[in-house]
C-alpha cells in the first residue's frame, strides 16, 4: 500500500536567515518571480541562495538582485545560464506604489526573505525592513543564547 507524503503548505526553497539578524521587518509581501526554464529546474533541485540578495525599484517595477540560482550540470547546451541574473518580481500596482512611498522614507529597504512554492509556482517573500543598529544585534544574540541555555537546562532536567 502506497503512503502519501505529507506536504507542508508552502515548501521553502531558500531562506535568508541573515536578513532577520540585520533588519526589523515592518511588513511582508508575497511576489511572483519571472524565471527562465533552467532556473525553475535548478530551484526544484534546491540550488538557490538569497543571503546577498536585495530588492530595487526601477521604473515602477521591482527587481531582485544578488539572488543566486546555480544551474544544474545537465543544463541545455544552447542556453547560457547566468546564476546572478536580475529577476523581476510581480506585485499588484497598488502594492508597488505603497512600497515606493515607504522606501523613499528614511531607513526603509526591501529585502528578500525566502523563496517558496505555491500552487506549483515560485514565490518570493519580501519584507519592508529597517536596519538594526549594533546594539540591537547584540540584544538578538543575547536572546538567542538565553533560549539555548533554557532549552539545555530543560533537557538536562528531563533526563
Amino acid at each position: 500500500m502506497a503512503t502519501k507524503k505529507s506536504k507542508s503548505p508552502n515548501p521553502v526553497i531558500a531562506e535568508n536567515k541573515k536578513a532577520a539578524f540585520n533588519y526589523f521587518f515592518e511588513d511582508r509581501f508575497e511576489a511572483g518571480m519571472v524565471l527562465e526554464g533552467w532556473e525553475v529546474k535548478a530551484l526544484r533541485a534546491g540550488k538557490a541562495q538569497l543571503t546577498d540578495g536585495y530588492v530595487v525599484i526601477r521604473n515602477g517595477e521591482l527587481f531582485v538582485i544578488g539572488c543566486q540560482i546555480n544551474p544544474l550540470g545537465t543544463a541545455s547546451t544552447h542556453v547560457r545560464p547566468d546564476s546572478v541574473r536580475t529577476k523581476k518580481l510581480l506585485l499588484h500596482a497598488e502594492e508597488i506604489q505603497r512600497l515606493i512611498g515607504k522606501v523613499e522614507q528614511k531607513g526603509y529597504t526591501l529585502v528578500p526573505i525566502n523563496l517558496h512554492w505555491k500552487n506549483g509556482r515560485v514565490k518570493c517573500e519580501i519584507a519592508l525592513a529597517k536596519g538594526k543598529a549594533t546594539h540591537d544585534k547584540r540584544d538578538t544574540i543575547k536572546e538567542r543564547e538565553g533560549k539555548r541555555e533554557v532549552e539545555r537546562a530543560m533537557k538536562e532536567r528531563h533526563r
